[in-house]
């Protein structure tokens, strides 16, 4: 099923991702803990044949994430 996306733009939209993995550094970094994002929250701001991407603030900086569409498992659109 093909979904237009271009009527969300300007809408916040919470994605659950299929997988993905990252590290954050505890106090020894030589055994890093291991966590896993699930989650990406944004302003969706453009569509791409291939994919999203999304506007997002963390620690007061804008930063862009582009998230594939094969990535997607569901979607939340506020």
């Amino acid at each position: 099923m093909k979904m237009d996306w271009t009527k969300y733009i300007d809408r916040t939209i919470n994605i659950t991702m299929q997988e993905n993995y990252g590290i954050v550094y505890g106090k020894i970094k030589e055994q890093p803990p291991f966590y896993e994002i699930v989650f990406k929250t944004g302003k969706l701001t453009e569509v791409f044949e291939d994919g999203l991407m999304l506007d997002a603030v963390r620690e007061n900086h804008l930063i862009k994430i582009f998230v594939p569409f094969s990535s997607i498992k569901s979607v939340e659109i506020y």
